[in-house]
């Protein structure tokens, strides 16, 4: 092994346990238990003897579905020094997915809560290829162990890292199939590194910081950074549910620095924050990601921070991230109108590190990087993005690489195709305007589905639009969804005309003139912002037939 590549996402833990011993790593309000850097770090090295005792080891498939507590973060940092490979699904996926993922993964070993094994055996899932067990609680009528057996036989002693390179494979993280089936993407060892120093430099986090993140992932970068994760409580797949005095608690108990949520925790919070007058001084950043954050949500609840305290938006995705950044003072004060004008969403610069550039629109494979893909400043294109964070390409899955991946032997790396569309200004920002396949095609015009929208959601009864095409693309009908506010008494007629006569007032507009109102969106329950565009127009189609 090159030693100069020796990269183990796990050494970030006994370095912090060097460093600050007694400092709590994790915190957890609910169970009120807590672990100092250098308990969960024994902890883990526990669990590592363990798992090798039981045959998982570097390079196995190892599915892990644990509830966010003290044996999630130790199991995962335990499954990196082993140099095992976590499969993290989303529960939030649904019981047809979670199949499909585990079959396409071929795991060796499942680590799970009881109701995770009872599901495992119920829906047949990873039937072929699983053949070790671990259960993290009581151990019902199925085989295997359990962790806390698995953790008495141990004895308390250090657990050297598996010598990891920067290109082997540290995890396998299952995106959401928002707009397909859901993929693994393979995150390297290198991959996760990059992620660490660039959510560190990008936002200034030092250690000793106290953090709260309500999306488990992020919660294990905490650590990493040398901050003390405060675990909410909360249901972790529906943060959009989320009880806001729990958040709020949280942070006002522990002195929170860095929270990060979902737009649709965002909102719940800060809703709930602006009618009690809830001020939270400690904080000195809160990152949103997961779908673009309304500025009018980014408002309110800026308006609970100290001034100059700012609310993130990483852009990104789980295949790369992050990808640029833009702060709540840049897009309140300048970027907004342009977005309300129907502009797109300002999703900033690129970080430092990352090369993005703008191509032209194209559903085919392409093998290679040319320059003469670029799209003109100005001009909407297909984001493509190069850098450190990115994932080289999905597991078991040849034909989505061909579509997501284009070679770069002049940069000796590649671009991934971020299947999002947006356009270059003249300063280097980044205006996103949605997914590659939501964009409506007629014969005359193509339409894209951030910019549409933003100009219909400025009207005041008006919660959220989605635009939808019916039929084949390039003769598709554009047809308007509205969801309108929660409890708002109004004339849908006169809404309908108003929106007619906004959308005749904008050129990139004029097109639509078909507009539905429906109920309640169909989305993903984990953020609560992305909506599903296909099940829309499914519905819209059958309102029209």
């Amino acid at each position: 092994m090159n030693t100069d590549n020796f990269v183990n996402i796990a050494a970030h833990l006994p370095e912090m346990a060097r460093r600050r011993p007694d400092a709590p790593a994790i915190i957890f309000p609910k169970k009120n238990r807590r672990l100092s850097f250098r308990e969960l770090d024994a902890m883990s090295d526990r669990i590592a003897h363990g798992l090798v005792h039981h045959g998982i080891g570097r390079g196995v498939r190892t599915v892990l579905m644990v509830t966010p507590g003290p044996e999630f973060f130790a199991l995962t940092f335990a499954l990196f020094k082993v140099g095992a490979v976590p499969v993290l699904i989303d529960p939030g996926l649904g019981v047809k997915n979670l199949k499909k993922c585990l079959a396409e993964a071929g795991p060796r070993a499942f680590i799970g809560i009881p109701k995770a094994h009872v599901a495992r055996l119920l829906f047949g899932w990873g039937k072929e290829t699983l053949s070790t067990f671990i259960t993290v609680g009581r151990r019902l009528f199925w085989e295997g162990t359990t962790l806390t057996s698995l953790i008495e036989q141990q004895e308390k002693l250090p657990f050297p890292l598996a010598p990891t390179e920067r290109d082997d494979t540290a995890a396998i993280l299952f995106t959401s199939g928002s707009t397909g089936p859901p993929k693994g993407a393979v995150y390297s060892h290198g991959n996760f590194a990059a992620q660490v120093d660039a959510l560190r430099r990008v936002y200034g986090i030092e250690p000793g910081e106290i953090d709260l993140p309500t999306f488990p992932l992020f919660a294990l970068f905490a650590p990493a950074l040398g901050m003390t994760a405060v675990i909410p409580e909360m249901d972790f797949t529906r943060p959009g549910s989320v009880n806001p005095k729990k958040i709020l608690s949280a942070i006002e108990t522990y002195g929170v620095t860095t929270m990060f949520g979902s737009p649709a925790l965002i909102n719940r919070v800060g809703r709930f924050g602006e009618r009690e007058g809830v001020k939270l001084p400690t904080l000195k950043r809160v990152i949103s990601a997961g779908a673009p954050v309304p500025a009018a949500v980014m408002e309110r609840f800026t308006r609970m921070l100290n001034a100059g305290v700012e609310v993130f938006t990483p852009y990104g995705a789980t295949e790369a991230l992050p990808v640029c950044s833009i702060g709540s003072s840049e897009i309140l004060g300048e970027t907004r109108r342009i977005t309300d004008a129907g502009g797109g969403v300002c999703v900033g610069k690129p970080v430092e590190g990352v090369r993005l550039e703008v191509i032209e629109i194209s559903d085919e494979p392409i093998p290679y990087w040319d320059d003469s893909l670029r799209a003109p400043i100005g001009k909407i294109g297909e984001i493509v993005v190069q850098g450190e964070q990115v994932t080289h390409g999905y597991f078991n899955r040849p034909e989505a690489d061909l579509l997501s991946k284009i070679d770069d032997p002049a940069g000796g790396g590649f671009f991934h195709r971020m299947g999002d569309l947006g356009g270059k200004d003249e300063d280097g920002r980044i205006w996103f305007c949605g997914r590659k396949s939501h964009r409506v095609v007629t014969p005359e015009e193509t339409l894209f589905t951030i910019p549409c929208e933003a100009v219909f959601n400025t009207h005041p009864a008006v919660f959220r639009t989605a635009l939808v095409g019916i039929g084949e693309k390039g003769r598709q009908l554009p047809v308007l969804c509205v969801e309108l506010e929660k409890g708002a008494k109004v004339d849908r007629e006169k809404v309908r005309r108003e929106l007619l006569a906004i959308a005749d007032a904008h050129i990139h507009t004029r097109g639509i003139t078909t507009i539905l109102f429906h109920p309640a969106f169909p989305v993903d329950i984990r953020h609560n912002a992305k909506i599903f565009r296909e099940k829309l127009a499914v519905w819209a189609a059958g309102r029209l037939s």
